[in-house]
């Protein structure tokens, strides 16, 4: 929406309507009819947005500029943001700074170099932070970036009040300052420190003066600590007010029965277990048993010959051709099937011509082989012949 600006108009968004709005102006104490509450002009035309978009996007080199002419007249300020009305007229510059600052000069230069009207506005360092954003510790967005408008003064004594330990690192947010939400459970704590005893900080013994360094509000108890002696001893609420009323009677005791606590019974983790002698392994071994089987199926084709497996003929006769250059071999029974080219063969027809070069095979399985044309010539028979 387009909405009545210092001289010209400046763009915003609808976030809330109806009543609501009513209940939101009641409650941060804002009059509906506040002369600083702008009017709405019309609904945004293209040229508006246009125009917006176009004086959003000379913000960044504006504050790289400013912030230099800052530095070149020590001015001991920061400038966190500058916010430019959408038609371009008015520019809002935001700055953090410890002291007072004479900025006449600065204006003078923002007016001359970038032709807006230049307004100065001082924030604090929690305002700096919900303009920059980030997450917090707690892993969520800040507060005072999203919801929390409202900032309050937050010192140690709430730390204290809610049993913290004073370390500055870790109570600080990231604006530097004590974190907000240490405001957010302090009323649940002074409620329910108030069943707690006053003027309770020393306890007086047979064994010493007792002293007061915690109260824990969840389990009711505080916790005294004894001279010379690092034991602490957690005492009741009702034992502190007994105690107390006897000191005032001029009566020391002699114990402070201090309570047992007992600690939460922890989880019992599983053990391992070993199932290693549990789990029979015959399926697999089943599996893996088939699967060279298998294997060796597949590989023993490939060692045959290529005309397939020869018969078991009996023993071969003896030949001319077919001794040894020792001499005859003996029988030794029928010859398994393997790649061996001398084994009997069946009636496979004329063999082409191969490796072997002794002549063509007799036409019976089983008859003798007839000598035939051998290409080295007949070999003699005594077997001395190299």
């Amino acid at each position: 929406m387009t909405v009545e600006g210092v001289n010209g108009f400046d763009l915003g968004e609808v976030s809330l309507t109806g009543e609501l709005v009513r209940m939101q102006l009641k409650k941060s104490g804002t009059d509906e009819f506040h002369p600083e509450i702008k009017k709405i002009l019309r609904a945004s035309t293209d040229k508006d947005i246009e125009s917006f978009k176009i004086s959003k996007s000379r913000e960044s080199d504006m504050l790289a500029k400013s912030r230099a002419h800052a530095r070149e007249l020590k001015l001991q300020m920061k400038l966190s943001e500058i916010e430019l009305q959408a038609d371009g007229k008015k520019g809002t510059f935001f700055y953090t700074a410890d002291d007072r600052i004479d900025f006449r000069e600065l204006i003078r230069i923002f007016a001359n170099e970038f032709k807006v009207k230049v307004e100065m506005r001082q924030i604090g360092i929690r305002q700096e932070a919900a303009k920059v954003g980030g997450i917090g510790s707690c892993g969520r967005e800040l507060c005072c970036s999203t919801w929390l408008h409202d900032f309050k003064s937050v010192n140690t004594t709430a730390a204290r009040y809610q049993n913290l330990s004073i370390n500055q690192t870790k109570l600080s947010g990231q604006c530097g300052r004590l974190k907000c939400c240490l405001n957010f459970e302090l009323d649940t704590y002074l409620d329910a420190l108030q069943a707690f005893p006053d003027y309770a900080d020393n306890l007086q013994t047979a064994m010493g003066t007792a002293f007061l360094i915690k109260k824990d509000i969840f389990k009711n108890l505080m916790w005294y600590t004894l001279p010379n002696n690092t034991k602490h001893f957690p005492l009741t609420i009702e034992r502190v007010k007994e105690i107390k009323k006897l000191n005032q009677q001029g009566i020391t005791v002699e114990e402070l029965e201090a309570v047992e606590i007992t600690s939460k019974n922890k989880e019992v983790e599983p053990e391992f277990v070993e199932l290693v002698g549990q789990i029979s392994l015959r399926s697999l071994e089943k599996n893996d048993r088939r699967r060279r089987d298998q294997e060796r199926n597949y590989r023993a084709p490939q060692g045959q010959h290529p005309n397939g497996p020869r018969p078991n003929n009996g023993p071969r006769p003896q030949g001319p051709n077919q001794n040894g250059p020792n001499g005859p071999r003996p029988n030794n029974g029928p010859r398994t099937q393997g790649p061996n080219q001398n084994g009997p063969r069946p009636n496979n027809g004329p063999r082409t011509q191969g490796p072997n070069q002794n002549g063509p095979r007799p036409q019976g399985p089983n008859g003798p082989r007839p000598q035939g044309p051998s290409q080295n010539g007949p070999r003699p028979e005594d077997g001395n012949n190299a």
